[in-house]
């Protein structure tokens, strides 16, 4: 090519880039960003409740986004990963962080109710979505709910209202509480309340231990002295291990029916069977519910060498259907997805006809149940024998007593 041709290619060139280019072209730019789609999950990685959640609850993560292909709408997509240490200042920086600098598209809750009302407020500020996994407390459905925030897989509503519900109904009407002093345990034991009154029951008496008490006898020997039927241990991991391991000492496990009222399968595999059964809980899923169910827990043995907890299946169905929605919309745009999230049900191997309630609660069944004896498990991780399902309208009650 000699002078004159470079210079007339170099012409037409420039002339061609400031035509207006077609509406399709134009929409498929605005639609279709060169970015990733990024999804924040930020958890206790390291501490305490790194085994309910955690690592583990990462991987399951990316099994959803495998199963999507890896690309959604022509965009790859990538998982950030925050570890919170359970403090909620480290969470709110995690998420101004993702929101301001990183670009993040959505994220993920875990564990700790504090940590979570942090990243809330954040996500609340910027409009994105955030779906609230391992954090059950109310207020982000009540007192601070906003169009972003999703609750989608329990609440302290939930998990009190259940066992409530569902014990009371059989005729267990006597109850006593042993709760945790501070908000959780607290907001456990007043839905709980709600709930065993709602169903014809009696609240015969209930105190409260400092959070992360280790002596666990007074407060037992309050509730043998109820004649109470039901006790309710509205605390939870560490504090619910020394209260069992109380019970058992004090011979009381068989005098009365125990509910965990924040219980994980990670707590029973630590108990054991021995010395957890006969418990009840209440949850979203466990893995021996059916075929599917099975089948993805299998996935995820093989990945992680133990069995999946409530927290770690809800993980990979918010993963997998945040990433249907932006499928399904072909768009990542904030109030496109979520118009798309409440106009539809969700369904995968965690959750059947799911649907998300005015204040941001996805509506499911919850589970009523019994931890089994040793010769009822058929090998490890075999832990829960189910006794009722609760309907998510009833499970997630709009106020107590409703």
């Amino acid at each position: 090519m000699n002078r004159r041709q470079t210079i007339k290619a170099t012409a037409a060139a420039a002339i061609t880039a400031m035509l207006p280019q077609s509406s399709w072209a134009q929409e498929k730019r605005a639609e279709m960003p060169d970015t990733a789609i990024k999804i924040g999950f930020c958890t206790d990685l390291t501490g305490p409740y790194q085994g309910v959640d955690g690592p583990a609850g990462a991987e399951a993560i990316r099994m959803a986004i495998e199963d999507m292909g890896g690309t959604v709408a022509g965009r790859r997509v990538e998982l950030l990963l925050g570890d919170h240490r359970n403090d909620p200042q480290i969470a709110a920086e995690i998420a101004r962080k993702w929101h301001a600098d990183d670009g993040v598209d959505m994220v993920i809750s875990g564990v700790n109710s504090d940590t979570s009302l942090a990243m809330t407020a954040v996500a609340a500020r910027h409009g994105k979505p955030i779906f609230v996994v391992g954090a059950g407390t109310s207020v982000q459905t009540r007192e601070r709910a906003a169009p972003s925030i999703i609750q989608y897989a329990y609440s302290t509503v939930a998990l009190a209202t259940v066992p409530g519900l569902g014990l009371t109904r059989q005729g267990l009407k006597r109850w006593f509480y042993v709760t945790a002093d501070y908000p959780f345990g607290r907001e456990l034991q007043a839905h709980g309340t709600s709930a065993v009154e709602a169903a014809g029951g009696t609240i015969v008496g209930s105190v409260r231990n400092p959070h992360g008490e280790d002596d666990f006898t007074p407060y037992l020997a309050a509730a043998r002295d109820s004649h109470a039927e039901v006790l309710g241990l509205a605390n939870g991991h560490a504090e619910l291990l020394k209260a069992m391991a109380a019970m058992e000492k004090m011979n009381l496990t068989h005098q009365m029916e125990l509910v965990g009222l924040l219980t994980f399968i990670d707590d029973i595999h630590e108990m054991g069977l021995e010395a957890a059964q006969g418990l009840y809980l209440a949850d979203s899923w466990f893995w021996t519910r059916d075929a599917e169910s099975r089948g993805w827990a299998e996935r995820f043995f093989a990945r992680q060498q133990r069995m999946p907890s409530s927290l770690q299946a809800a993980d990979y169905s918010a993963a997998l259907q945040y990433l249907k929605a932006i499928a399904a919309t072909n768009s990542t745009d904030p109030d496109v997805v979520l118009a798309h999230l409440r106009s539809t049900t969700f369904d995968d191997m965690y959750v059947r006809n799911g649907r998300l309630r005015e204040d941001g609660t996805m509506l499911h069944d919850m589970y009523l149940l019994r931890v089994k004896a040793p010769r009822q498990s058929r090998g490890e991780w075999d832990y829960y024998e189910p006794i009722a399902t609760i309907a998510g309208e009833e499970a997630f009650p709009l106020s107590d007593g409703s």
